[in-house]
């Protein structure tokens, strides 16, 4: 078991163009949601990724097109890190025509070319599993990657999953987006012990990233995801991350300070102020990309439902 740590500190590298717009992208597609929600053009709830939107772009690119992805009920950016869709999937969360699964799916059940979100808690991580074990008989090199919250670590098919996933030597990377809290629950007030200490139970690797630096995680993460890929071995990549928003709308139970924090410590702040001027110019480009594609979705047709 190998666990390491970085403490946190501002970007030393200057981050390229097209991963700033794919970070944009995100926010801007996250506040967008927030906004239709609250005008009542949405149906069901919605959870979104703001503050944790740099760990699926720092990882798309150590991502193979044959890797298949597995993401949870706050999958948005996991989804538009790895396919810039956004048409796709805000007509799929709106029931618009061109939605991505015929509208049946909504916010967190999308499959699209070898992506699949569930907003049942846990189930991602034993199906991933299974897929990576298909993925060591039928196409070496290839894995699959499997986005879980520290929350999910309450649920017992992450233990089985983990136990098949060592025993079967798949190439399976699991990435925890350990944000401190569960829903509303504080980490330290539903989980006991370690995510590092629960992956080494089962003798799975585990790496832990504090860093909001991409091309730091890039740079910890490649040789560990090559390890995955030619050894068929499992890794748990732990990261530390604040989400901004609350769980679902409006159930923030943090206080006030630890919110403020998670924003004066969170990529969009530290990244607008290293690169003010690059950053307000690829923003504004990315949040006229959104409102572009919220108007054209929204002026579409409801998907056509057959009758049951």
């Amino acid at each position: 078991m190998i666990e390491t740590a970085r403490a946190y500190r501002p970007p030393v590298a200057k981050v390229a163009d097209e991963d700033l717009e794919r970070l944009l992208l995100i926010r801007h597609f996250e506040l967008t949601l927030l906004r239709l929600f609250e005008q009542g053009a949405l149906n069901g709830t919605t959870h979104t990724c703001l503050g944790q939107e740099h760990v699926p772009v720092a990882l798309s690119v150590l991502l193979r097109e044959e890797d298949f992805v597995f993401s949870n009920h706050r999958g948005h950016g996991h989804f538009l890190a790895r396919h810039a869709e956004p048409h796709g999937l805000l007509a799929e969360i709106m029931g618009r025509e061109g939605a991505l699964c015929g509208g049946v799916g909504g916010s967190q059940h999308v499959y699209h070319e070898r992506f699949l979100s569930t907003g049942v808690q846990g189930e991602s991580l034993p199906v991933a599993v299974g897929v990576a074990l298909r993925l060591k008989r039928t196409d070496p090199g290839a894995l699959a990657c499997v986005y879980i919250g520290d929350g999910t670590f309450g649920e017992g098919a992450v233990y089985e999953a983990l136990n098949m996933a060592q025993l079967w030597r798949v190439p399976l990377l699991v990435v925890v987006e350990n944000n401190g809290i569960a829903q509303s629950t504080p980490t330290s007030a539903q989980m006991s012990g370690t995510i590092a200490a629960r992956a080494e139970a089962f003798g799975v690797r585990h790496h832990r990233i504090a860093t909001i630096d991409i091309a730091d995680i890039r740079d910890e993460m490649r040789p560990l995801i090559a390890a995955v890929r030619q050894n068929s071995s499992p890794l748990v990549a732990e990261f530390v991350t604040r989400r901004i928003g609350p769980h679902s709308k409006g159930d923030d139970t943090r206080p006030e300070q630890e919110r403020l924090q998670a924003e004066l410590t969170g990529w969009h702040r530290v990244y607008g102020e290293a690169f003010p001027e690059r950053f307000a110019r690829i923003d504004a480009r990315q949040r006229d990309l959104v409102a572009r594609v919220a108007a054209e979705v929204a002026a579409r047709p409801a998907v056509a439902r057959g009758r049951a």
